[in-house]
């Protein structure tokens, strides 16, 4: 039996379940969308393929990352961090098309995921800083 001796800390444990709920989510949305393609009645096959592609991609690559930074790989940190600031100029056209209810929560999500990234003891724990402290 081993004991870790340099426990994840909170707020990397956080992110990468975040991370995780995100390709969930994601990956729930891409099967709708296969559904969505596959039932259509009349849609443009090239966009819809694109648009699918993209979710089943970006929760492939939201799962990849929250299993990367699990094992403490530094380079999966910036990534993370791209893939969570997108999500404020998504929440800022959903609250000027009226859906604010949803857009101001996602871009409050993408900010604290970005908080937990760059955070003390997610900078120690990915080996950024100064480790003496």
């Amino acid at each position: 039996m081993t004991i870790d001796s340099d426990p994840v800390p909170g707020t990397l444990r956080a992110a990468v379940l975040l991370l995780r709920a995100e390709a969930v989510a994601l990956g729930l949305i891409a099967v709708w969308l296969i559904w969505s393609d596959l039932t259509a009645e009349t849609t443009d096959l090239i966009s819809a393929l694109w648009v699918t592609a993209f979710a089943v991609g970006g929760a492939v690559a939201l799962w990849a990352l929250g299993g990367a930074l699990s094992r403490r790989r530094a380079g999966a940190r910036a990534p993370a961090i791209v893939l969570q600031l997108m999500l404020l100029p998504v929440g800022w056209f959903m609250i000027e098309g009226g859906m604010g209810w949803l857009g101001l929560p996602l871009m409050a999500f993408g900010i604290g995921m970005v908080a937990l990234l760059v955070s003390g003891p997610t900078n120690r724990a990915l080996g950024f800083g100064d480790p003496a402290r």
